[in-house]
């Protein structure tokens, strides 16, 4: 198992300085920049830890704090484990920090995440990997579609609203992306029901997209979160699969 490095750091923006998390393995050489986009529950031990697990198969990661402009990570107190009847509560504080996160100000932080990790001698030259999660998926879909020449691979996990009526939903950006994207879908999450699925798939299938989505059968919205009530331990293994094949063959 390669020996990684894990260090807290600040990173300026436009607006200001996010706190992130960035790891790697331990040997002193640049690897294969890999930008991670959180769930609403933010910077906290389990997020770490996947970062890790991403590390250890050979690449430099950048967790950020997107809602950094509200206070550093950890923006509220969490329980250790986070179940249902705790969920009403701790989105009362960070569901309006959710929907202040506007398209503009992504595509502002994803191009001081995406320069940081250019600039960094520990991530070797070309474009990066991006993986997101619940909200994170929507932040890396956007990603990928705004700075098509610096994003390789795209891949995004029980993600909301990638496929809506709105005028500025993320999978409006499919013509731009020059990404390979996976997608993987829980079957039971309300945020991304089957016709948004279905519009997603088809707007990247016009636009030419290299893609695969797949719906986790028996899988909740938050399945790879192993410090909530939503996980689900075989749609978490698949997940892994299924974005180490895609880091590996892309970058």
């Amino acid at each position: 198992m390669t020996t990684v490095l894990g260090t807290s750091l600040d990173l300026p923006t436009q607006d200001g300085t996010a706190d992130a998390y960035l790891v790697h393995p331990d040997d002193n050489s640049p690897h294969p920049g890999v930008l991670l986009y959180m769930d609403a529950f933010g910077l906290r031990p389990h997020l770490r830890a996947m970062a890790d697990r991403i590390a250890a198969a050979g690449y430099t990661v950048l967790v950020p704090n997107v809602f950094y402009r509200n206070g550093r990570a950890p923006i509220m107190e969490l329980p250790d484990f986070i179940d249902p009847s705790q969920r009403p509560d701790i989105f009362e504080t960070l569901g309006p920090l959710i929907f202040a996160l506007t398209p503009e100000l992504v595509v502002r932080d994803a191009e001081a995440y995406l320069g940081w990790l250019a600039d960094s001698p520990l991530v070797t030259d070309g474009p990066v990997g991006v993986t997101g999660y619940c909200m994170g998926a929507g932040l890396a879909l956007r990603t990928a579609g705004t700075f098509p020449q610096r994003v390789a691979a795209a891949a995004g996990f029980h993600g909301g609203r990638l496929a809506t009526d709105a005028p500025d939903s993320p999978h409006l950006l499919a013509e731009n992306i020059t990404a390979e994207l996976y997608f993987g879908h829980a079957d039971q999450d309300p945020g991304m029901p089957a016709e948004q699925i279905e519009r997603l798939n088809k707007a990247l299938s016009a636009a030419g997209v290299h893609h695969e989505a797949e719906v986790y059968a028996g899988a909740q919205h938050g399945f790879t979160q192993a410090d909530t009530a939503a996980y689900h331990a075989d749609a978490d293994a698949r997940h892994w699969e299924a974005l180490l094949s895609l880091l590996n063959r892309t970058l």
